[in-house]
């Protein structure tokens, strides 16, 4: 008989049990394990919860996982193989226990994961929305787009760290708040520094991502050395899967192929190292360029419509 223990995620001594877990149970779940560590290392992510998230183990080792991204009442889930009579006791934790009334949460599903499905839709969850993402299955499409004239790739061992902030900051549209140089936060507590954001160390006390790789990481400067496109890679090879993970590039340099030859550097690096598949996102623009593969995510409401 089982013995199978909870409880409460903890961030400074259990983030690799949960990298363990997402990179072991990947083929069953198609959650990425850099999904998580990315939101746990981005100022975005609201960590006020991180307690909420809880843990399902046997014999001190994670079976399964229920934890939030963003917003907070997006709920997802990890169930290792062979455990999916937990399923029901992981939907009533999402339910009861994540942050949010039952009514503003999302279930968080894919297609694969067919015993927590069956237990949502027994307590009332229907599938509200599906949302999809591109991927490419690098043995059976190629990206091949060369860089434009005048850009050139940036040695990521000898990074300007402020530079590539910068890029980050105009690259996501942030500039509504103002310029970089002269950028400061409404709250004037705050920790975040813009010059740390490109590695994910938004605030004061945290360190970088501890399973980036960012010497996969590419970068495309101008002329005259600005940064204007940045796209970064996390390697995992235990899932054969490059996952793509931020892109970016400066408003006034889009539409100029940045993008798609940075992507075409990552296709031809990931796939000597063993990739079989790297990620993309939503936009047509993957799809545009070579990516061959869409990937569903259902959204499970207990009302009709999607929020925000």
């Amino acid at each position: 008989m089982r013995t199978i223990i909870t409880r409460q995620f903890q961030q400074l001594t259990d983030s690799q049990m949960v990298w363990d877990l997402l990179v072991d149970a990947y083929q069953e779940n198609e959650v990425k394990a850099p999904f998580f560590e990315y939101a746990l290392t981005s100022s975005w992510a609201d960590k006020r919860y991180l307690h909420r998230n809880r843990l399902w183990l046997e014999e001190g080792l994670p079976v399964a996982f229920v934890f939030y991204e963003s917003p907070v009442t997006d709920i997802y889930f990890c169930l290792k193989k062979g455990y999916e009579e937990l399923a029901d006791e992981l939907i009533d934790y999402a339910e009861n226990g994540m942050p949010g009334r039952p009514e503003e949460k999302t279930l968080k599903l894919n297609p694969k994961q067919e015993a927590l499905i069956r237990a949502a839709e027994k307590r009332g969850y229907h599938r509200a929305y599906i949302e999809e993402e591109y991927v490419i299955d690098l043995d059976q499409s190629e990206l091949n787009y060369e860089l434009p004239a005048g850009f050139h790739f940036v040695d990521v061992q000898n990074v300007d760290m402020a530079e590539l902030a910068r890029c980050t900051w105009k690259g996501f549209n942030h500039e509504d708040k103002g310029a970089f140089e002269n950028w400061t936060a409404d709250d004037p507590g705050t920790t975040w520094n813009p010059q740390k954001a490109y590695l994910g160390i938004e605030s004061s006390s945290m360190a970088p991502p501890p399973h980036a790789t960012h010497d996969l990481n590419v970068i495309i400067a101008n002329e005259q050395g600005e940064y204007v496109c940045f796209s970064g890679m996390w390697w995992v090879p235990q899932n054969q899967l490059a996952y793509m993970e931020p892109l970016c590039t400066i408003p006034a340099y889009r539409h100029k192929g940045l993008a798609a030859a940075a992507l075409s550097r990552h296709y031809h690096r990931m796939k000597a190292l063993g990739a079989v598949c790297m990620t993309g996102g939503e936009s047509p623009f993957y799809k545009s360029i070579g990516y061959n593969r869409k990937i569903q995510e259902y959204g499970y409401r207990k009302t009709a419509f999607k929020e925000g």
